[in-house]
């Protein structure tokens, strides 16, 4: 199967599908099926299918599912084991334009299996088109969505060094973006980055209306709340919590002031058949409870 798609600035991209989809879904999926998924869904996953309450990390899920609702036929480039099961979770549901990929070249089809080759040159027309929304990590943000993820501390003289800058300057000024913090503490939420790879709203305002028109971030997921920039400045505020997280925790959680609004939702549960997607089909394992404190 080939197919053809045409970004605004009249780029063709093309998506080749590959001879082995059949073989991996034979073999990967099965094996996956017989002797992972089998074992796992008698364990834990069969546990939790007949009618057990939402885990936070499902709500959290959900809430990264949530982040791409309406996007249509982009790239969905979900960094993390809870974002990837969100833009899975979306696409079998309400998002079922998105394309996903392995992180590497290869896009995935609603099994995990093979469906198409995008190279790693096509990534960055996808990039430039505008056709793409990441949701990357933080190591820290400030109050306008300033991301870093390089260093901590002076960057010449680095208490750690992390990642690098890495392709959040081209991310952030050129598609929707939105991050996953599965750990909110005053050590990620903090009143100025140490370096700023990902850029931020007061950041693109500076650089003028030309630059920064695509400059869009959308929402922040962590362990306690929703977090969104639908201020007048643009500066961060406080979307939703999860159930049974208090206002005042969020609140305490983040060293710098937070907009909240007067009355602040819950963020919302997963719908019966979210969960037992979720719990079923796309984490058996439970793995996704591993990745929040």
């Amino acid at each position: 199967m080939n197919a053809t798609t045409t970004p605004p600035e009249g780029h063709q991209i093309h998506i080749h599908a590959r001879d082995r989809g059949a073989g991996m879904a034979g073999d990967r999926g099965a094996g996956m099926a017989g002797d992972r998924g089998a074992g796992m869904a008698g364990d834990r996953g069969a546990r939790m299918a007949d009618g057990a309450a939402p885990t936070r990390a499902e709500v959290c899920v959900v809430a990264c599912a949530e982040a791409w609702r309406g996007d249509g036929a982009i790239l969905a480039s979900p960094m993390g084991l809870v974002p990837a099961l969100g833009a899975k979770l979306a696409r079998l549901t309400f998002s079922p334009g998105l394309l996903l990929t392995d992180g590497e070249a290869t896009l995935l089809g609603p099994d995990d299996g093979t469906e198409g080759w995008l190279p790693y040159r096509t990534v960055f027309t996808m990039l430039a088109a505008g056709l793409r929304h990441v949701m990357m990590g933080a190591a820290q943000l400030d109050r306008f969505g300033n991301q870093n993820i390089s260093c901590i501390g002076d960057h010449a003289r680095p208490k750690a060094q992390l990642l690098g800058v890495r392709g959040a300057p081209g991310n952030t000024i050129n598609h929707p973006v939105s991050y996953w913090v599965p750990r909110h503490s005053p050590r990620v939420f903090v009143a100025r980055a140490d370096m700023v790879c990902g850029i931020g709203y007061d950041r693109a305002a500076a650089l003028g209306p030309g630059p920064a028109r695509f400059h869009e971030l959308r929402v922040v997921v962590t362990n306690l709340a929703v977090l969104d920039f639908a201020t007048p400045d643009h500066s961060m505020r406080l979307h939703s919590v999860h159930p049974g997280v208090p206002v005042a925790d969020v609140i305490a959680a983040t060293g710098f002031p937070l907009a909240v609004p007067a009355e602040v939702p819950v963020t919302r549960l997963p719908a019966p058949e979210e969960l037992a997607l979720i719990r079923g089909r796309l984490d058996p394992a439970g793995l996704r409870d591993r990745e929040l404190p």
